[in-house]
């Protein structure tokens, strides 16, 4: 049985919410799948028309380019991991155990699930670490930025920073730390299995829990 969900993403994203059709769900569903397995430059979306039996044209009637449509996949796994942080930590009162928690759920968000319909949020993951940046890392990030479209990805970083606060209330880069370390969480495991010697992550098994261990070792270090 899949779990329903629908995160309220920026109307900037998307020129018709593919969340609200059958239409809509199957582009998302195919294009996690075609990007997980191509990769996004090789992906486009004549491709994908073809993939799911429809045309471009109405793939047109949803996204812009296929940059908007990258941004609103990234967009969409910043609010899962909002949605997991959040579940996970809704009867927790100490602090330090809400950032183990916060931890936990950015290397993890993907064993959590697996039942989330319509999207296939490990592959999704993998989308993240492989091509997560290109939908931030852009001449137009300024333009993006000024209407919203990485609202998500601030929200998730005040999430995270308010938490670190909670733990040290003199610690003066919450959020720097934050983003760091939903940026390492992705990184280490990338650098793991393809640049290793960035990284001191070289197992090739277990290596979500080795990630797990070397950010909560530098949060110790750093809070306390």
């Amino acid at each position: 049985m899949s779990v329903k969900i629908k995160f309220d993403l920026n109307a900037g994203l998307y020129i018709k919410d593919p969340q609200d059709s059958i239409l809509g769900r199957k582009i998302i569903q195919f294009s996690v799948e075609m990007i997980h397995a191509i990769g996004f430059e090789s992906f486009n979306f004549k491709k994908l028309a073809a993939e799911i039996n429809s045309t471009e044209a109405s793939i047109y009637r949803y996204f812009e380019n296929k940059h908007l449509l990258l941004l609103y996949l990234v967009n969409w796994y910043w609010e899962w991991i909002i949605y997991l942080i959040q579940f996970n930590t809704v009867n927790v009162v100490d602090a330090k155990e809400k950032l183990k928690i916060v931890v936990h759920s950015l290397v993890f968000a993907t064993t959590e699930n697996l039942m989330v319909e319509f999207i296939n949020v490990n592959k999704l993951h993998k989308i993240v670490v492989f091509e997560g940046t290109k939908a931030y890392h852009t001449v137009e990030v300024d333009k993006e930025n000024s209407i919203g479209l990485f609202k998500s990805y601030k929200d998730l970083t005040a999430m995270i920073a308010s938490i670190i606060t909670s733990v040290n209330p003199e610690f003066k880069y919450p959020s720097t730390l934050a983003s760091n370390l939903y940026e390492m969480s992705n990184n280490q495991l990338y650098f793991a299995n393809y640049l290793p010697k960035l990284t001191d992550i070289h197992l090739k098994t277990n290596q979500e829990t080795e990630v797990e261990k070397m950010l909560n070792y530098f949060l110790n270090k750093l809070l306390n």
